[in-house]
């Protein structure tokens, strides 16, 4: 993940230098993810700077606020993206954080209609099909994009409640597991995504993705690791509503790291998203590939 306090012009050699992880044998990174929170980036944008630095890596955008952006105007920008850079974008959208929203006049009474009609339009509007929802928070009539892409990219939901869940199973190409949360997570998450699955209408997601963000950290110094994930274990306390020892992070020596990055994929997820800690993010991501390695 490119940080979102890292600068914006960081970006485009932050991802070149990410895609030649690993070239030359070894695990190496699939996917850049970017993110949208309200007064730093925005994720279009930063998702565009990232494509046109790379030639092969996957970029995500974990998440586009779906309070924040019309549904058909997203679809447009999502299409432009894909057809320039096909199969190589997955396209976010969630709730957005309450107060966020409420900050800039956005917050929904129905949040979950909103991002469910959303997705559903979005999804609609990238298949170049014509399309019409008329929901409780999402109306569009009668669109058709007039340059859908050649192949439409996944769009996932970032969320985090069991009720949130279900509708990413009922309605999405996947889901998007925010930081701090560990394998009982996403077993958890797993079980009500299936539920919503099993509910979801025949000619709904063939296929569903699980993505989980972890915050990454390698040090052989428990002090200094301890010092240095203090302040994320602080903020997911409070917004997981957790006790401090129950924040999952993929931190400590390498070997140590590299084991909880595993127990993720272990419990299910597909794709590990790894949030570097402090002032060098791809020293901490080298570290993390060789320690996976020496566990393969």
């Amino acid at each position: 993940m490119f940080d979102r306090d890292r600068r914006p012009e960081e970006l485009s050699s932050f991802a070149a230098e990410l895609e030649k992880l690993g070239a030359e044998g070894g695990p190496r990174v699939d996917d850049l993810w970017v993110v949208e929170d309200l007064s730093w980036s925005g994720s279009v944008a930063s998702a565009t700077l990232a494509l046109a630095s790379t030639e092969r890596l996957r970029v995500g955008i974990g998440i586009a606020p779906a309070p924040f952006r019309n549904a058909a105007l997203l679809a447009m920008e999502l299409a432009t993206l894909a057809r320039v850079f096909p199969g190589r974008l997955v396209a976010g959208v969630g709730h957005g954080a309450a107060e966020w929203m409420a900050q800039v006049g956005a917050a929904s009474p129905t949040k979950l209609a909103l991002l469910e009609e959303t997705i559903t339009a979005v999804r609609g509007l990238l298949t170049g099909a014509t399309t019409s929802v008329t929901g409780r928070a999402v109306h569009i009539d009668g669109v058709t994009l007039v340059h859908p892409p050649a192949v439409a990219p996944p769009v996932v939901a970032g969320v985090v409640r069991p009720r949130s869940l279900e509708l990413s199973g009922r309605a999405a190409d996947g889901t998007v597991m925010a930081e701090g949360q560990g394998p009982r997570a996403v077993e958890a998450a797993l079980d009500a995504i299936a539920k919503g699955r099993a509910a979801a209408s025949p000619d709904g997601p063939a296929a569903h993705e699980l993505i989980i963000f972890t915050h990454l950290y390698v040090d052989d110094d428990p002090a200094r690791v301890a010092t240095a994930t203090a302040p994320v274990v602080a903020e997911y306390t409070q917004w997981l509503d957790v006790a401090p020892e129950d924040v999952f992070l993929a931190a400590g020596e390498a070997a140590t790291a590299a084991g909880r990055i595993r127990s993720l994929w272990e419990a299910g997820a597909a794709t590990v998203v790894l949030r570097p800690v402090g002032d060098d993010p791809l020293g901490q991501v080298r570290a993390a590939l060789a320690a996976l390695a020496a566990l393969a």
